[in-house]
């Protein structure tokens, strides 16, 4: 009996060691970190910025290349890809360009015209976002914000060289008496371009004349500057090769104007955009594409008395 009873004893002790070990593993398994909610992540803020500059990867997922904002709302995907109507334009999210569904750390986009992405979601804080394609192998860094902290003004000064190029012309429409006359007085039209290095006509054609019958009197190039210390403050010179450089701080004053201070008269000039250029959604001549940009850099003050 006695024998019985200890047999009895090394069993149960070894089936109670059993389920103990195999315990072990359940809360092991416990301890995995839980799938990411990608819903409720992309949803987490009303706009992504996209840090174009901060890309990786030398493909690209077109409209993501072409969006400033990106917005995922209910399963509408909104994109701002102008920055004329920035913050107005569908009540600040912009364009509806698609839709979208999510899976575990996935989002799949039905773009209006680039067709289905199946992207990887990756949240690098709270704030942040790194959208993965895995057939480019490029990732795209997203910034979120709601409508009522976004910097608007941040997003123009950031891009103002694309923000030059959303008008087919921008006109003359202000001068101030303040100043001394100089040769630029004279010019009435401008018009900015990029091809790799940017160029500017001008015209000094009367204001307010339909643009087709425009005469361009001169073609230079120009350069777009970022000044040191001082994010909100871009200056501007344009190459006139028989007068030198004309030299510029540049403004935007809303999303149609920006001001010229010509900073060696002390005049200042305010150019309105005409011949307005929609970059919708897809990627032929109205799709215009986002690309790096390096803007050289200015030590100088600002002259301007705001």
């Amino acid at each position: 009996m006695k024998n019985r009873k200890l047999l009895f004893g090394i069993l149960f002790i070894g089936l109670f060691a059993s389920s103990c070990y195999t315990e072990v593993i359940v809360e092991d398994d416990l301890i995995t970190e839980p799938p990411i909610n990608t819903a409720l992540v992309l949803e987490s803020h009303d706009l992504w910025y996209v840090d174009i500059n901060k890309t990786l990867g030398s493909g690209e997922v077109p409209f993501l290349q072409r969006a400033f904002t990106i917005t995922f709302d209910r399963g509408i995907v909104y994109a701002n890809n102008n920055l004329s109507g920035l913050g107005k334009t569908g009540n600040g999210l912009g364009i509806d360009v698609g839709a979208y569904a999510t899976y575990s750390g996935q989002v799949e986009i039905d773009h209006d015209v680039d067709g289905l992405w199946l992207l990887e979601v990756i949240a690098l804080d709270y704030n942040t976002l790194e959208i993965y394609d895995p057939r480019s192998d490029t990732s795209y860094i997203l910034e979120g914000y709601q409508r009522s902290n976004f910097d608007y003004d941040m997003v123009f000064y950031d891009n103002i060289h694309l923000f030059l190029q959303e008008y087919q012309v921008w006109e003359k429409t202000y001068t101030s008496e303040l100043g001394a006359l100089n040769e630029f007085d004279q010019e009435n039209y401008l018009q900015f371009f990029d091809d790799g290095n940017g160029y500017f006509r001008s015209s000094v054609d009367a204001q307010g004349i339909p643009l087709s019958n425009l005469q361009w009197d001169y073609q230079g190039d120009y350069e777009v500057y970022d000044v040191a210390n001082d994010a909100s403050l871009k200056t501007l010179t344009l190459d006139y090769d028989f007068l030198g450089n004309d030299y510029f701080e540049l403004y935007v004053i809303n999303d149609s104007t920006i001001e010229l201070y010509h900073v060696s008269s002390g005049t200042v000039y305010e150019f309105t955009g005409r011949g307005y250029i929609q970059y919708l959604k897809s990627s032929d001549g109205t799709g215009k594409k986002r690309s790096k940009t390096n803007n050289p850099v200015m030590n100088v003050t600002r002259q301007r008395d705001m």
